[in-house]
């Protein structure tokens, strides 16, 4: 809700505030004097381009802003979350033009740029001009009309999460295809590097002990007859050495009674005769499992041949890294065995998920076209009041490929000069956008939110000459619509209808006066009598007469 507006060296405003009601505000005023002035300086914090051409004092920067009361919309809420911004229950939006015809823009003091301005003051401002493009010919926001209208607000929250989740269905399909065609390009290679590895089934250090067993058979019969020496000397010789010192321990023992020290010797060497008797046992049970084998030397050596050559291959080292290497490649050949496995799941996840959203699509669709006739009917019946009884509106609806908003688009469709009668024969109806005019647009527009109001949140809606080509009776329905709607929703509407200006909960009055020499724009708010002189001059022209004061003074009693 747009609560004031304050304009500074702006054409030929100086400066000027203006605190708006909460209801129907209506602004009139000669021709000339400063209306559409005022509507461009709005513009500008609408997010309008500009350049120094608009200052009225070229030596002074333009400044325009507009004070919101956002009544906890949640849109605005979400945009100033995601942007960063302070302010929750109010906003100020502020536009300065400098000098030099750069220009800057803040939201509650914070420097945005142009599109984030533009994003935020279309949730505040519906700004209807003569001519504009207006968001009546958006085919998104013609289906928000029709869905508010026809309820679906729960049923689209079903249907874009099912959709939501059906698209990243289908992206993670589309990643685990990916992976299974890249896997797919390896597998035989990878399957053949296992086969290898898998068929000599390597132990952990295997190679290397098999390294030292092959040096053992190659030389067994040297080894043997060493250690078949040794165990001699040590335990069968005719003067055996461990016999030969359990004789010199016999001498020391006798010895120990004569000196101190001998005992400590006597312990020595007995534990040498002990060691020594070990390594005899243990060389003869060596000796015991050496058997040359020409069999085994030929296995050892086709094993080692083979393991060094896939050393080779893969170049390492060790056992344990062709160990590694075949564990990884088991691994990427049961990832292909899990992604098809994944795939299969996935495929069946991603097609649940679209028969929901097609399902939900449909009961939208339904929604829509039968919402679609009765809204078209009150619209039409809304647009004969408004002084266009021959122009027709009718919707339709159309299948599209699913998306993110069902699998139909909604087409507003208008033919202004419909003959009387002939509903549905002229066969020009035409897209909405591409031949209304801008006063019909407008009404049109005024039409269609008088009925959805109450369905959707809508922001402050300022009609800018609504009522070119009007007079009236249909003059007097439009200020009824207006103060109607403006119950629950801000309006604001510059109009040359005392009719309209009569519905108006606050009235103000744009003219022109002299300040040091200069012409400027000013803007009053009138109080009742005022009003009724004005209403009266609208009605009568610059001298009213007594009748048309009094029909001025019933128009704003009533």
């Amino acid at each position: 809700m747009l609560q004031k507006l304050h304009i500074l060296n702006y054409a030929i405003i100086d400066e000027i505030e203006i605190d708006f009601s909460t209801n129907l505000n209506c602004i009139t005023g000669e021709t000339g004097a400063g209306k559409s002035i005022l509507m461009g300086a709005l513009s500008l914090i609408l997010g309008d381009r500009a350049d120094s051409s608009v200052l009225q004092v070229k030596e002074k920067k333009c400044i325009v802003e507009g004070y919101f009361s956002t009544n906890k919309n949640t849109k605005i809420s979400y945009f100033l979350k995601q942007n960063e911004l302070d302010g929750e229950e109010a906003l100020v939006i502020r536009r300065e033009i400098a000098v030099n015809g750069k220009s800057r823009a803040f939201i509650n003091d914070t420097p945005v740029n142009l599109n984030q301005l533009k994003e935020l003051s279309s949730m505040l401002v519906d700004l209807h001009q003569q001519f504009d493009t207006l968001e009546l010919g958006d085919n998104d926001f013609q289906r928000e009309v029709v869905d508010a209208l026809g309820d679906n607000a729960t049923l689209l929250i079903t249907y874009k999460e099912a959709y939501s989740t059906y698209i990243a269905c289908k992206k993670e399909l589309f990643f685990l295809q990916e992976e299974q065609a890249k896997a797919n390009t390896t597998l035989d290679y990878n399957q053949f590097l296992f086969d290898e590895l898998n068929e000599i089934n390597l132990k952990e250090n295997e190679l290397e002990n098999l390294d030292a067993e092959l040096k053992l058979l190659s030389n067994a019969e040297n080894v043997k007859q060493q250690l078949d020496g040794i165990y001699f000397e040590l335990n069968e010789s005719e003067q055996p050495v461990v016999q030969q010192i359990k004789s010199l321990n016999n001498k020391l023992q006798s010895l120990t009674q004569y000196h101190p020290n001998i005992e400590n010797l006597f312990k020595r060497s007995q534990a040498v005769q002990i060691e020594l008797q070990d390594i005899a046992n243990e060389i003869d049970a060596i000796n015991n499992t050496i058997h040359y084998s020409a069999e085994r030397l030929q296995l050892v050596n086709d094993k080692i041949a083979i393991g060094y050559k896939l050393l080779k291959k893969h170049n390492v080292t060790t056992t344990t890294e062709l160990i590694i290497i075949k564990n990884d490649l088991e691994n990427k050949l049961n990832d292909v065995l899990n992604i098809s496995d994944a795939i299969s799941k996935k495929e069946k996840e991603t097609n649940d998920w679209l028969l929901k959203c097609i399902n939900s699509a449909e009961q939208l669709a339904a929604n829509r076209k039968k919402i679609s006739k009765p809204f078209t009917q009150h619209v039409n019946t809304l647009l004969a009041q408004v002084g266009m009884p021959n122009a027709q509106l009718k919707i339709e609806v159309n299948d599209v490929a699913l998306n993110a908003t069902g699998n139909n688009s909604i087409e507003f469709l208008f033919d202004a000069n419909l003959p009387t009668g002939q509903a549905g024969k002229s066969n020009k109806f035409e897209p909405l956008r591409k031949v209304a005019s801008g006063g019909e647009l407008s009404r049109l527009m005024l039409c269609i939110k008088s009925l959805v109001a109450k369905k959707l949140q809508l922001p402050t809606l300022i009609f800018d000459e609504i009522d070119t080509g009007i007079s009236g009776e249909a003059a007097k329905q439009v200020g009824n619509i207006m103060r109607e709607l403006s119950t629950n929703h801000q309006l604001i509407t510059i109009t040359h209808q005392p009719q309209i200006a009569a519905k108006a909960y606050a009235h103000y009055f744009v003219y022109k006066a002299i300040k040091e020499d200069k012409i400027v724009t000013n803007i009053r708010l009138l109080n009742n009598d005022e009003r009724i002189t004005t209403i009266a001059q609208m009605l009568g022209g610059e001298r009213p007469t007594a009748a048309a004061l009094e029909n001025a003074r019933e128009m704003v009693g009533n």
